[in-house]
């Protein structure tokens, strides 16, 4: 089997992203079989190979691309294949995670990271406390400290998992604040917002988060 076939199994299968150095160590022993002289030698063979990889998926006949993903690489629909697929995801009524208020609050994060719990309400004009947990519990979110004012509120910021959600490579990647308002409101329709996030209330009492965040950060 060539190199360049035995990475292709490795990132079809693999949930997550896959590091280089994750792909060199699988295949170190074949590569050497193959003739290479050293370690740096196998990382340049399994570079090379990955970059033809990433090269032939890039061309108009597949659907698909090896793109760079939180740290590693992984296969996604290409762009111009969004609507097929989302049109497909559309007809088996996936399950939606997020309630539109998690979402303002995680994109509200996300592009002002870190962001601390009264930044995030003054900027949504309405107190956010209420969903932080649920960000929080799906591991969209982390604790980034405290910020040195009175007070000390806690900072949030996103995590990998939220790369992951999304399919970025990291925070540089994310869309423009129009494009993001125009995708979640195709994709997250009121209608298909599961009953547990929609009942959340958004007029959590003030120390509510702080309980919350708390308990995430001991548990880490």
């Amino acid at each position: 089997m060539s190199l360049k076939a035995q990475l292709e199994a490795i990132i079809y299968a693999a949930e997550t992203p896959v590091t280089l150095e994750q792909m060199v160590q699988l295949v170190k022993e074949s590569v050497v079989t193959a003739g290479a002289v050293d370690d740096a030698d196998v990382k340049s063979r399994v570079r090379s190979s990955l970059e033809e990889l990433v090269g032939e998926y890039g061309g108009p006949d597949h659907g698909i691309e090896i793109r760079q993903v939180a740290g590693g690489y992984r296969m996604s629909t290409k762009p111009e294949q969004h609507e097929m697929v989302r049109g497909f995801a559309r007809s088996l009524k996936p399950p939606v995670r997020l309630s539109l208020p998690a979402l303002e609050t995680l994109a509200v994060i996300a592009y002002k990271q870190p962001a601390t719990v009264p930044e995030i309400s003054e900027i949504r004009g309405v107190d956010s406390g209420g969903v932080i947990a649920t960000l929080l519990d799906r591991k969209l979110i982390t604790t980034a400290g405290r910020k040195q004012v009175i007070g000390r509120p806690i900072l949030y910021k996103t995590t990998k998992e939220f790369l992951m959600r999304f399919g970025l490579k990291d925070v540089n990647e994310l869309p423009s604040m129009e494009e993001f308002e125009k995708l979640v409101a195709e994709s997250f329709q009121a209608e298909l917002i599961p009953a547990e996030d929609a009942a959340q209330p958004q007029d959590a009492g003030p120390d509510q988060p702080e309980e919350v965040a708390e308990s995430a950060a001991q548990k880490e």
